[in-house]
């Protein structure tokens, strides 16, 4: 070896290791992963706060029902809210409760007509077929005729109707009873409004006195009006048709009386519209969606509406709502609408009268919901004339006079 030179070592050589696919994954799988387990445990907490929690993990039927007015309970959102914690979800298909006893219901789980006639035609069209059908009946709600105070006013002044006692607010009735044979006779003799003094109100109204109600070969709020007149035109009352040629005449002797068209939803939303004063200042409504009506107003301009008040015929049919379920699911959900403490009270709030264990009307729940929202309580409990409903047979002859639509049995091909 020369001199000077040094026999040298190799230089350790830098390796620059790259990362692997397995050791990138990680990191990448933490980085997705993170962020979706918060949310999931975000959803989770909600979930749990609204007693959602296994709703997710649970199976969620739907149930089909058929129904007219009582739509509005179901379409209701706090309803819909209590219903999802039993893991159900209500499909509203709506129809005037006359048609849904009369046409097909077999794809539906529940029908819910709005009065005792139109379910008795589906439960015994189902006794017939051997099908199921089993009854429920939640709540009740009054037929009425809502109108407008300076409208109510003039009917004061011409005696046919007074303010109901303790119905007031600041001096302002907001319920009156309704002198039914003469307001039916100013209908009969074809007398205007005009010529009952509504001008005393500062409004001119040439047209007839009438009372406007829906289809009545659809509804059951214009059926149960039609029988309330069937029985109160000249002393009917005390005479129940017994033969279909008795039912048929009475049908044509009040024909004139009726003043009907509108589908039955149409109606109260017409009443409650800004041009429903000139339209319909007199329509068929059920008590409920009045109440829920004011009780929205009240929350919403610290007041109730001055202007829309309500007439209770001086003889009133108090008209049941049947729930009658097709089938098992439709059983279930019966039962908790008539049961649960939740839906019970949220039905009370929307304004349906609640029956208590016994079938009687627990009158007082919604007072006392009424009178905390500073909205003005009706007569719950009144002593206003009951009228019985006419038989089935009797009543459907009279809404096929009246409204020129077949029978039941016809449309049914029962004999």
């Amino acid at each position: 070896m020369a001199v000077g030179e040094r026999r040298g070592t190799a230089e350790p050589g830098l390796e620059i290791r790259r990362d692997s696919n397995a050791s990138w994954s990680r990191r990448g799988f933490l980085a997705v992963f993170l962020p979706l387990l918060a949310a999931v445990l975000t959803s989770v907490a909600v979930l749990t706060v609204s007693g959602n929690i296994l709703l997710p993990f649970q199976g969620v039927i739907t149930l089909e029902g058929k129904m007219a007015s009582k739509r509005d309970f179901f379409e209701d959102e706090e309803v819909q809210r209590i219903l999802m914690k039993h893991h159900i979800r209500v499909h509203i298909t709506s129809s005037g409760s006359r048609e849904v006893a009369i046409r097909d219901i077999s794809s539906y789980d529940f029908v819910f007509p709005s009065g005792q006639p139109a379910g008795d035609l589906i439960t015994s069209e189902r006794a017939a077929q051997n099908r199921y059908a089993k009854v429920h009946r939640p709540f009740v709600s009054p037929i009425v005729l809502a109108t407008y105070r300076e409208y109510a006013q003039a009917l004061v002044d011409a005696g046919t109707a007074t303010a109901q006692r303790g119905s007031g607010d600041g001096g302002q009735p907001y319920y009156y009873v309704l002198d039914m044979p003469k307001f039916l006779r100013h209908i009969h003799d074809k007398r205007r409004w005009n010529d009952i003094g509504i001008q005393r109100q500062g409004i001119t109204n040439a047209n007839r006195i009438v009372a406007q109600s829906p289809d009545v070969c659809g509804s059951n709020s214009a059926g149960t009006y039609l029988a309330l007149v069937a029985f109160t035109w000249r002393g009917n009352g005390d005479e129940v048709p017994d033969t279909d040629q008795e039912a048929d005449e009475r049908g044509r002797a009040i024909r004139h009386l009726m003043e009907q068209g509108l589908p039955s939803a149409d109606v109260f939303r017409t009443y409650i519209s800004p041009e429903g004063k000139n339209i319909a200042p007199v329509v068929v409504a059920y008590e409920h969606q009045y109440l829920a009506y004011q009780v929205h107003y009240q929350a919403r301009s610290k007041k109730p509406d001055p202007q829309r008040v309500l007439l209770y015929p001086s003889g009133q049919f108090v008209t049941q709502p049947q729930f009658i379920a097709l089938n098992k699911d439709g059983d279930r959900l019966g039962e908790l609408i008539t049961h649960d403490p939740e839906l019970r009270k949220r039905a009370m709030e929307l304004g349906f009268r609640i029956l208590d264990p016994t079938g009687q009307v627990a009158g007082d729940q919604l007072t006392r919901f009424l009178e905390e929202r500073d909205v003005p309580v009706p007569a719950i409990d009144g002593d206003d004339t009951r009228s019985a409903m006419p038989r089935l047979r009797y009543l459907e002859r009279m809404i096929s006079v009246v409204g020129d639509c077949p029978t039941a049995e016809a449309v049914s091909g029962q004999p």
